[in-house]
Order: C-alpha cells, then structure tokens, then sequence
C-alpha cells in the first residue's frame, strides 16, 4: 500500500486486509465476499437507473453519490453476488471520505485479499470501472457538482 500513514482509508483497508487473511483458501475469501454482498444495503428502486450505472461492468452496478458536510457518501448494488460483493467492499473503504481522499486512495490492498489473482478478465475490468466511477462522483462532488446525488 503507497498511502501515508494518516489517510483515513488506511483503517479500513487494514480491516478489510486482515478479515480476508483469516481464510488460507479462495474459497473461504469467495465465501466472505458474498457476505459483504449480503450486508450492503439495497439501493432503492429509484436509483436503478441508466445515469447511475456503472458502464464497463459486465454485471449491472448502480452507484451514486452525495455530499454530506464535505464528504462524499456512496450508495450501491449491482445485480450479480460477486460484483455487489466487491462494490460493498469499495463502498465500505472509500465511503464517507473526502473529495481529495478518495483521489489518492489506491486499491492495491484488493491484491493484498487475492481479487486480482481470482477474478475473470471482465470481473477485473468491472473492478477498474467501479473505481473509475467512485472517483469521478468524488471529483465531481469537490467541484460541487455530483453528477447523481438522491434525494
């Protein structure tokens, strides 16, 4: 991981890390990944709609933002375990943080729990393009300018 020791992704990546580090096989951290599917919370229906999909993703992932007293707070759901699984996982690291925050957080620490060694060649690509999205709903709310905030 390349983030200084203060930035506040830092805890959770580590708790994330260490909970993944508890399975010695793939299949007890697939086991855990559909458990973080089942704990996000479902997005409501009204934001299951083309402008909050994540394009690139061969599963259909929704995400959206908005701001709350300067940090940018993440919904999300996608329609297929394993991909909602990993959007709980970037919601769970970069929600609630700042604008400039989630620009310098890396996903490194996804390595670190064995996704980029066992997911397919989409699954990846989805991986990168949720990143991609998080990041552009965060710069978009620093610019005071969420392209996708609920009401």
């Amino acid at each position: 991981m390349s983030l200084r020791s203060d930035h506040p992704a830092l805890p959770r990546i580590r708790e994330v890390v260490e909970e993944f580090s508890l399975f010695d096989d793939w299949t007890g951290r697939y086991e855990h990944l559909i458990e973080q599917a089942r704990s996000l919370r479902p997005l409501d229906e009204r934001h299951r709609v083309e402008a909050n999909r994540v394009h690139g993703c061969q599963s259909q992932v929704w995400l959206v933002a908005r701001v709350e007293s300067g940090r940018v707070r993440f919904e999300a759901d996608s329609d297929a375990l394993i991909t909602r699984g990993l959007v709980a996982l970037l919601v769970r690291v970069f929600d609630g943080l700042e604008p400039a925050d989630i620009a310098e957080a890396d996903t490194d620490w996804m390595a670190e729990i064995g996704m980029q060694d066992h997911l397919s060649t989409t699954r990846k690509n989805g991986l990168d393009a949720m990143v991609r999205r998080l990041r552009t709903l965060a710069a978009a709310s620093e610019r005071g300018n969420p392209s996708n905030l609920p009401t």
